[in-house]
């Protein structure tokens, strides 16, 4: 029986030492992924409001 729980206690405790890592390819990945973000919000975001304010103008006039 002890036998059989050193292996399952060794097993379980090699999985968790390698999930929590936060390795170079995944903030590559999280980099590559953000640059579209950061590009595209401001554009967005000036879009919105010049269509907002046109709107104001167009319902005031």
């Amino acid at each position: 029986m002890s036998d059989w729980w050193e292996k399952k206690k060794s097993k379980t405790r090699k999985s968790k030492k390698g999930k929590g890592d936060y390795t170079k390819t995944d903030l590559f990945f999280d980099i590559l992924f953000w640059i579209p973000e950061v590009i595209i919000l401001p554009i967005r975001i000036l879009f919105w409001s010049f269509r907002g304010v046109l709107r104001w103008v167009t319902d005031v006039m």
